[in-house]
């Protein structure tokens, strides 16, 4: 099944950056109040109009590959007996966050409440955040989203932020569903498995306000783990613990209808972990250069699995030297993040950020050369927080602009 993609109206308060209709480039600033308005204006003039006129640095989705996408993880986890819970801490974007759950996710994950917020705000209703809330005004928020949504699930790993969930939720008259985040071994977050998950799940089953539905464990550090035969056996291992914690959790009586984790790196390896429910892939839909340095499991040297969708068009402004090229995509716009940004579809030239606000080409046998005004894209080295600078993402096919999506969560990292 091929998700349905449609224009959704979304209600925006601060200072946002438009780029215009037409072929002439123009940039627009509006005020808050007006943006809603103005979006919806802008949605309707740009659709057809080519990807290369778009003013520059753009962030932008090719929706045919991110489709090819959508389409592998969904008839992967089918085949596997599992779901997926995509992780919008990736896109920011609810209309990103409506076609997964349209073709076929069992909800949303997000990292903070203010991206949970920013979801259930514009109809997002199923929503697991799989970090906790420990500070009276997040979990003030949290219980707030309670009652907005039946449906959002919070994570907790400590006995004392238990027992606050549970007086917060007794006061504002809710009943909030919780998991319990196990530590996979990188201590990062969670509690350890065994006898103090179990222990810390049978209390989240006594305290009033609280609704105990099972665990989640996620180990970051296997995902970018470059040898596939590597990356499957640390990940199975590391879930081991998880695991029996949950066949504890259920000899005890307990709910154990969620066992949530994994991603993107791990997403044809996590079914072989028992009684594991659903795969929180984040960066499937976009790629970018840190997991296309992953080998398949398939052989590949490279992550062939999934296409890359995203990309960051930038405008060629200085060619004065040999051999290099400047552009106006620097790492305010590609963040530092390694490896180096990849031009896309050229061979025979490499691209770094150059400070603040430049990007370099470097020529080495290239494929094509480039003159100052000519455009081109490049792989972001990591989706999740490229995305989190921009206002709007383009969504092109056919290198025409479908859609201008507005990051709802941009910048919330509270």
């Amino acid at each position: 099944m091929k998700p349905t993609f449609k224009g959704t109206s979304f209600s925006i308060t601060r200072r946002r950056f438009l780029q215009s209709a037409g072929t002439t480039s123009t940039v627009i600033w509006l005020p808050g109040m007006a943006y809603a308005q103005a979006l919806e204006d802008v949605q309707e003039k740009l659709t057809g109009v080519s990807k290369w006129d778009l003013d520059t640095p753009a962030l932008c989705v090719d929706l045919d590959h991110m489709e090819h996408n959508f389409s592998r993880i969904r008839t992967t986890t089918d085949r596997n007996g599992i779901g997926f819970r995509p992780h919008a801490k990736t896109h920011k974007t609810p209309a990103i966050a409506e076609l997964q759950i349209a073709d076929g996710a069992l909800g949303i994950c997000t990292a903070k409440v203010g991206e949970a917020a920013a979801m259930i705000e514009h109809g997002i209703k199923k929503v697991l955040m799989t970090t906790c809330n420990v500070t009276t005004h997040k979990i003030s928020l949290a219980m707030e989203l309670c009652k907005r949504s039946d449906q959002f699930i919070q994570a907790v790993f400590q006995e004392s932020n238990a027992r606050d969930l549970s007086a917060a939720a007794q006061e504002a008259g809710v009943i909030a569903d919780v998991v319990v985040d196990v530590d996979p071994g990188g201590h990062r977050t969670g509690i350890a498995p065994g006898k103090p998950a179990l222990e810390l799940a049978q209390l989240v089953d006594r305290l009033p306000g609280l609704r105990q539905r099972g665990l989640l464990c996620y180990d970051g550090r296997v995902q970018h783990e470059i040898n596939a035969s590597v990356r499957r056996s640390q990940s199975v291992q590391a879930m081991e613990p998880a695991a029996d914690t949950l066949e504890k959790m259920r000899l005890s009586g307990l709910n154990t209808e969620i066992f949530s984790g994994g991603g993107t790196g791990t997403y044809n390896i996590d079914h072989e972990i028992p009684g594991f429910t659903d795969v929180q892939c984040g960066s499937y839909l976009f790629m970018d250069m840190q997991y296309l340095a992953n080998e398949s499991l398939s052989g590949d040297d490279s992550y062939t699995d999934f296409k890359p969708s995203l990309t960051v068009l930038t405008t060629v402004v200085n060619t004065h030297i040999d051999g290099m090229a400047t552009t106006d995509a620097g790492q305010k716009s590609l963040t530092i993040h390694k490896p180096d940004p990849k031009v896309l579809g050229e061979s025979g030239v490499s691209y770094r950020t150059w400070g603040d606000e430049f990007g370099r080409i470097t020529y080495d046998e290239p494929t094509r050369t480039y003159q100052v005004g000519d455009k081109l894209e490049v792989i972001v080295p990591h989706c999740d927080p490229v995305v989190n600078l921009y206002d709007v993402m383009f969504a092109t096919r056919n290198n025409r602009v479908e859609h201008v999506w507005p990051i709802s969560a941009r910048g919330d990292a509270q």
